[in-house]
């Protein structure tokens, strides 16, 4: 049996065919029948709109887990671990893209960070629940439309990038109020900003300095900003992230205690034990056990 030793996290191209390889996005039919080598849970470095026409499951992100029940659409974030269960009559659309590819004519480059659903300040990713049949059929049609463009032999970029503005905006525009409120209000880019640039760099265990110029603020206006939307400081928010990897590890991955202490660059093994059973109560081998 083979060892698992990390949380894979797969490009666009281990999601497409062969057709499509090097093509920054990828529509079509999701089902019991679409197989990809990929191990679970995983993670993607592009970002994903799976929309669930029927059957049932569930899906863990992030160690969240909410329950599928179509029609519903679930967003995903670059950076995020995800675990599908589903059930054998599952039936649906995927649409993966890169930020690039959707923000290539685009004047605003915060658009993505703006939609509620994308790096959400709360770190919930509950999925979008369709209650009007129009709405249902409508984004059923524009699905259908990027399976088709994508069997076209010429390049269809532009109309596909058309497709996912429209299918994005429309789900903007039927999110939860309540939900969407929370994303609103001075400071919500700056956030996002710093909650994707976690993501990419909490390996690296950059200061709350180093993570300020990066966004070109200070560490006292980014903390303030943080502090006012969410409710907790800058340093709180990367270790709530160092502490889900941590987990993620342990749970999903053959890694001891001191593997992932060195892989996140902790290296004193006795202060990244304090560390984690001062955020959870139980050590990392204790928390291993358990789960």
């Amino acid at each position: 049996m083979n060892s698992k030793k990390k949380i894979p996290t797969y490009s666009l191209d281990q999601f497409t065919s062969f057709i499509h390889k090097n093509k920054p996005y990828q529509v079509e039919v999701f089902d019991a029948n679409r197989h990809f080598e990929v191990q679970y849970p995983h993670r993607h470095d592009f970002y994903e709109v799976l929309f669930l026409t029927h059957g049932s499951g569930k899906h863990i992100i992030d160690n969240n887990q909410y329950n599928i029940q179509p029609p519903c659409i679930f967003f995903l974030s670059p950076g995020q671990a995800h675990k599908l269960e589903l059930s054998q009559d599952i039936a649906g659309y995927i649409f993966l893209f890169t930020a690039e590819f959707y923000l290539l004519h685009k004047n605003n480059k915060n658009k993505l960070l703006e939609l509620p659903f994308f790096f959400n300040i709360k770190q919930e990713n509950p999925p979008l629940r369709l209650l009007s049949l129009e709405d249902q059929q409508l984004l059923i049609q524009l699905f259908k439309r990027g399976c088709q463009l994508m069997q076209d032999p010429n390049d269809q970029f532009e109309i596909i990038n058309a497709l996912l503005d429209l299918i994005l905006n429309l789900c903007h525009q039927l999110y939860p109020k309540q939900l969407k409120s929370v994303e609103k209000g001075k400071g919500q880019i700056l956030v996002k900003r710093f909650r994707q640039l976690i993501e990419e760099k909490y390996q690296e265990n950059p200061t709350i300095q180093q993570y300020a110029d990066w966004l070109h603020v200070t560490p006292n206006h980014l903390t303030q900003t943080v502090k006012s939307l969410v409710g907790k400081t800058s340093s709180e928010l990367i270790q709530e992230k160092t502490i889900l990897e941590i987990k993620r590890l342990l749970i999903y991955t053959d890694l001891t205690a001191s593997e992932i202490a060195n892989q996140l660059n902790y290296h004193d093994q006795s202060y990244f034990t304090k560390f984690f059973k001062r955020a959870t109560g139980m050590t990392p081998t204790e928390f291993k056990k358990n789960h």
